[in-house]
């Protein structure tokens, strides 16, 4: 008699990109990508391409909650990604089904505060419950340096304040057992290391990373998040995890560039590896 297999399964949390750069598109891709099998609660429906956001339909919050439900209860889950969540409604309503359906579950949770832009995404009052209600529940949050600055009402020029944000960051959490991973993307300079601070162990783990010049970067911050808690779900210690992830969204950057789609910023490469 065979042996019945077992998926190693995912579920994130997130916007629809019409696009499929980004959002719960790209957390799919890269799912799939990495060995995981993908599920998903899609807060938003977006309109939006390589050059701009059109419209953006907030998904009603009953329906949010029976996605989570019906996935969570049915399919489960090994590791959650949650990507932006625009108001405080609804971060409290996913942190209610969290605690309700999925207790001690690893979340990897990608704080979408800023926009490449530079503007801000969330209100205060959406960043202020993302505090209170979300990253207590999370395992690691995966700010870049602009949404670590909002989070922390500081701003971070240099690798040491880079590092006492990181420890800052920890102390939002519960129990000394909150991980950050600070994306060093925007600091100034050649090179793109992350930073990853393990609470639990009080300790400082960095990443170094080459800055990759293309036009396709879109996506990029949904597609380390996910790639994480891929290597998560699969049993990776979570050092791991970030160093697959890692390599993983530096290849599909790098693959990804001489690629052309739409006029705008292009995705990366999710399915470099197979091609």
């Amino acid at each position: 008699m065979t042996q019945e297999k077992h998926y190693a399964r995912a579920l994130t949390i997130a916007g629809s990109d019409s696009g499929g750069g980004a959002g719960i598109q790209a957390d799919l891709k890269t799912f799939a990508a990495n060995g995981c099998y993908g599920v998903s609660v899609i807060t938003a429906l977006t309109a939006q391409n390589t050059v701009a956001v059109r419209s953006i339909f907030a998904v009603p919050i009953e329906m949010v909650r029976d996605q989570m439900e019906a996935v969570l209860t049915d399919i489960g889950a090994d590791a959650v990604k949650i990507g932006m969540l625009f108001s405080p409604l609804l971060i409290r309503t996913v942190a209610e089904g969290l605690r309700t359906w999925a207790p001690g579950l690893p979340v990897v949770l990608d704080p979408v505060m800023v926009a490449q832009s530079g503007d801000k995404l969330l209100k205060q009052e959406a960043v202020a419950a993302l505090k209170e209600e979300l990253i207590p529940l999370a395992h690691l949050i995966t700010p870049n340096l602009p949404e670590a600055e909002v989070l922390l009402g500081r701003a971070i020029a240099t690798e040491a304040e880079m590092e006492a944000a990181a420890r800052d960051l920890a102390g939002l959490g519960s129990a000394n057992a909150l991980n950050v991973l600070i994306k060093g993307g925007h600091m100034k300079g050649t090179g793109s290391d992350d930073l990853l601070y393990l609470g639990a162990e009080q300790r400082l783990v960095r990443f170094p990373g080459e800055r990759i010049h293309t036009r396709n970067n879109h996506g990029t911050g949904c597609t380390l998040s996910s790639a994480i808690a891929a290597g998560i779900a699969k049993g990776l210690d979570l050092a791991e995890a970030v160093g697959q992830a890692k390599t993983y969204i530096s290849a599909a950057i790098r693959a990804g560039a001489d690629y052309r789609i739409g006029q705008g910023h292009g995705p990366v490469h999710h399915f470099h590896a197979y091609f």
